[in-house]
């Protein structure tokens, strides 16, 4: 079975004027064939913390972390040979349309990296594939038909059985780590801050700009 974690970073407003709005936004799949080393470095980080952190059912979120905790993770990651693939959309150069239709753009980015990674044979296409992807939507009809589409999309194009589920990180802990690892990339690209992105970068087996 493989596994592809997929998570993303910064937001899909095209308002720079205000206040929040991201300069860039990323897809990030973090892919595996066992997907049980992965849960592992997460109960390890989560056993690690302190006390009155370990309450029943947190999740890990890079974004509140300590630098610590965002270091024992990513470096437990890169150790058990997860690979990791990225896209980076600069939104200043989206087109006027796309801009206008969120959901389209959001599932025309998330194909171009899922093209990428059937193309190249970066998991073994022979076996089963499941794409996870971390919840983003409450809007059934837009999970469903991000679903519909990368699942068409796979088979039209690779002749490859995908099966694509959205669940939240608490469901599938993996999601956790790909959220460290996208926050991580994030970081070089709309801070200049490459600090994690070292951490992870032995990972990392393509990285594009989508519109640069």
């Amino acid at each position: 079975m493989a596994y592809i974690f997929m998570d993303e970073s910064g937001d899909l407003g095209f308002d720079f004027s205000k206040k929040g709005t991201s300069k860039c936004f990323l897809i990030t799949f973090l892919f595996v064939d066992n997907k049980r080393p992965i849960e592992k470095c997460i109960r390890k980080v989560r056993s690690g913390l302190h006390k009155k952190l370990k309450s029943l059912g947190r999740v890990l979120h890079a974004y509140h972390e300590k630098p610590v905790t965002r270091l024992r993770l990513l470096r437990c990651i890169v150790e058990h040979d997860a690979s990791v693939i990225v896209i980076a959309l600069n939104k200043s150069k989206v087109y006027t349309k796309l801009q206008e239709e969120k959901a389209v753009l959001y599932n025309y980015v998330t194909n171009i990296l899922l093209d990428r990674i059937l193309s190249k044979k970066l998991v073994p296409r022979e076996d089963p594939i499941e794409l996870i992807a971390s919840k983003r939507e409450t809007n059934r009809f837009l999970n469903e038909n991000f679903k519909d589409y990368l699942e068409k999309q796979a088979v039209n194009n690779h002749r490859v059985g995908l099966t694509v589920n959205i669940k939240t990180p608490s469901e599938e802990k993996s999601l956790q780590a790909v959220d460290f690892v996208s926050w991580a990339i994030f970081r070089k690209y709309e801070y200049g801050d490459d600090q994690y992105y070292r951490e992870v970068k032995a990972a990392i087996v393509e990285e594009n700009p989508l519109f640069p």
